[in-house]
């Protein structure tokens, strides 16, 4: 298994000049957007699964994404400006 997650990283590293891109507000809007569709559906499964109560797991579901969606976006525009654990493609 390691050798194929070493094998596409090397892939993506080597694959282009990602390293020197830029990271937009557009890509970090659509990661967090899509990110939050999944989380949804999960918020809503397990408190519903949790309480057998349609109202009360769409409440939370609705309540903890819009706050969690802003500190996704604000985590992910911070994380893009620091250099932590790039490395440059040889």
């Amino acid at each position: 298994m390691q050798n194929r997650v070493d094998a596409l990283s090397d892939h993506l590293l080597n694959s282009g000049d990602i390293m020197n891109t830029q990271i937009t507000e557009k890509r970090s809007i659509t990661k967090a957007i899509t990110y939050r569709l999944v989380i949804i559906c999960l918020d809503f499964l397990v408190i519903y699964f949790l309480t057998g109560k349609v109202r009360t797991a769409v409440g939370f579901m609705l309540i903890s994404n819009v706050y969690t969606t802003v500190a996704y976006f604000a985590h992910e525009r911070i994380w893009a400006h620091i250099n932590w654990g790039r490395q440059a493609a040889s």
